[in-house]
């Protein structure tokens, strides 16, 4: 969507703070991701973490993806949105017993289980529900994403997954387990990775595993590298959607796939990052004595990616064209941290003008706050506007 391209006049009529959808990017990427991975008969999960909002749940399961899903109001939405239950992948470091269960009686396609305990405390479970669960063992593959270390998976000082070292251990573990079914391997190695060559060191490391598990005779029927795409947050008007050829290719080129085999992927912020924006109006332009500040009535309560991140979002000025100015873009939220954006070029502002925060479609909606008793925003689509 190129700047002037949004409902400038609708805009003025509605309450801001709010989310906008670009439903016609939406559906295209989605249309995108379909054709690149089905050259390959690859099968993708939506990762329900990067934007759980009911409409672009609902969009995403009419394409016939699974959802991949880090809790049991995950495994919910992904259920009440119309994902199918067995295209339902269960993730997490720490699944409470009634998550599990909610999995478990809804009969979802794979739990990814990250530690030798959660094994034990499933088949438990499972047991007394006279059930088997299907897993897939979570891998740190130790292969560096290359990104924002708060946003890195993969390591062995990372929380998640279960080391390569103790991979031995925990498949001599499985065979006392009869109400588990190890039927996958899954690795995810971080977000919003932009260099490709992160993925190739990947699917390198996942046939080094594979050959391991050859040696055991063991045979896994599906493959998961979990996500971790990254988007263009300098260029969202011109690189709208990622290079999806690019990404399935280099997997398809270096692994290494057993006959019958089944590859998985959970993309979030790819699919849908840069279909929405955070629109805000202007409140205030603060003359200091060596900045100009324009105050919006959106904070971190609405968009936390830069406050928790140091993350780049494009802001516009969507209200006029006058000329550059530098600004520090900051939020009304009682904390030093609320910024978005420090010596930003905007068209000149003025109070009441509305900015758009670009690339806002992931992490932005599903991780606001009410902190300071706001209100959380609402949501608003191309297509009903």
């Amino acid at each position: 969507m190129l700047k002037g391209k949004f409902p400038l006049e609708k805009f003025k009529k509605i309450p801001t703070p709010f989310y906008y959808y670009d439903i016609e990017l939406l559906r295209e990427t989605l249309d995108t991701v379909k054709a690149e991975a089905g050259k390959y008969n690859y099968q993708v999960h939506y990762a329900i973490k990067a934007n759980a909002n009911p409409r672009i749940l609902s969009i995403i399961a009419d394409y016939g993806f699974g959802a991949d899903c880090v809790s049991g109001g995950e495994i919910r939405a992904a259920l009440d949105a119309g994902f199918p239950a067995d295209k339902i992948v269960f993730a997490g470091v720490g699944k409470a017993d009634w998550e599990i269960n909610l999995g478990l009686d809804n009969d979802i396609f794979c739990f990814n289980v990250e530690s030798a305990v959660e094994l034990d405390i499933l088949d438990e479970l499972a047991r007394e529900k006279n059930k088997v669960a299907r897993v897939a063992l979570r891998i740190n593959p130790e292969v560096d994403a290359r990104t924002h270390a708060k946003i890195t998976t993969g390591m062995k000082e990372n929380k998640f997954g279960i080391n390569l070292s103790l991979l031995g251990s925990v498949l001599d573990q499985l065979s006392g387990l009869p109400n588990v079914k190890l039927i996958g391997i899954h690795s995810h190695i971080g977000s919003q990775i932009t260099d490709i060559s992160a993925f190739r060191g990947l699917a390198i490391r996942m046939n080094e595993i594979q050959e391991e598990l050859d040696k055991r005779g063991i045979t896994v029927e599906h493959v998961n590298f979990g996500g971790g795409l990254g988007i263009d947050y300098d260029h969202p008007n011109h690189m709208a959607i990622p290079p999806f050829d690019n990404y399935f290719a280099a997997f398809h080129k270096l692994l290494n796939v057993r006959p019958g085999q089944q590859v998985h992927f959970e993309p979030g912020r790819s699919l849908v990052a840069q279909c929405g924006n955070l629109i805000s109006k202007v409140l205030y332009v603060k003359e200091g004595e060596v900045k100009k500040f324009a105050i919006l009535d959106a904070g971190f309560t609405e968009l936390i990616r830069p406050a928790m991140y140091d993350a780049y979002h494009r802001i516009e000025n969507i209200s006029n064209d006058e000329a550059v100015e530098v600004y520090d873009v900051v939020g009304p939220i009682c904390e030093s941290s609320d910024v978005f954006g420090k010596e930003i070029e905007l068209n000149q502002a003025h109070r009441g003008d509305l900015l758009a925060l670009r690339s806002a479609g992931a992490y932005g909606e599903v991780m606001a706050s009410q902190y300071n008793c706001r209100q959380l925003p609402m949501a608003y689509y191309s297509d009903e506007l």
